[in-house]
């Protein structure tokens, strides 16, 4: 997956973004747009982890994809003049800066380089949105369970008491958030979970996952 908007830009031309835009703080919990609403700026994340999701409408959740520290949120609204394709909420205690849309467009117009690293972005988001849809055609809820565990290994783990071999997912996920990103059922989840840790490549605690083996984890997908 490719690296965040920010970590993609020159030390110039972040420091001008960056500065068009003021600090903002979002509690745990907190919507920082909703799906539908119109476009007013966009959000850059300094730290913390936010969700990208989309209610059905049966009133469920669709969990479509998680940011963390050097996230672009908000960027397709601002290109196309649409209204918000999704809601981002937080998942944890977030540090933003909030850039008004016409600042934004500015510094694009103003700064070519920047101007390129919101395509790349944008073709690797379709890219990771095709790789899901196949996926979710293709593996059983145990397969995606497993992809999404390693991919959240390998974005947001961190080395602790299991050795240079283990990584714990810190990253605050719910079962029912698991769930909505694997478009599978609590029930589901909890299955794949059980199974995961019979066959020693995971380890569980509340609102934590130890992943033991990352190839042995996407090896349970096939």
């Amino acid at each position: 997956m490719a690296r965040e908007y920010l970590d993609q830009l020159r030390v110039d031309d972040r420091a001008d973004l960056l500065a068009r835009g003021r600090r903002r703080r979002w509690p745990c919990g907190a919507t920082l747009f909703g799906e539908g609403d119109r476009s007013t700026s966009v959000v850059l994340v300094l730290s913390g982890r936010a969700k990208v999701f989309s209610l059905t409408e049966q009133g469920g959740e669709v969990l479509l994809a998680i940011r963390g520290p050097g996230a672009l949120l908000g960027e397709m609204s601002a290109l196309d003049g649409a209204p918000r394709s999704a809601s981002v909420a937080a998942l944890e205690p977030l540090d933003t800066i909030v850039v008004p849309v016409r600042s934004f467009l500015d510094f694009l117009l103003d700064r070519p380089d920047a101007a390129v690293c919101i395509v790349r972005l944008i073709v690797s988001r379709l890219r990771d949105s095709d790789r899901k849809r196949v996926e979710f055609g293709t593996y059983d809820a145990l397969g995606r369970v497993a992809l999404r565990l390693a991919e959240m290994a390998e974005r947001f783990g961190q080395s602790g008491e299991h050795g240079e071999h283990g990584v714990r997912i810190t990253l605050p996920l719910t079962q029912d958030e698991l769930a909505a990103w694997t478009a599978s059922s609590r029930e589901s989840v909890t299955k794949a979970l059980r199974t995961l840790r019979r066959h020693g490549v995971i380890e569980t605690s509340r609102r934590s996952v130890a992943v033991l083996d990352v190839d042995g984890l996407r090896a349970r997908a096939r």
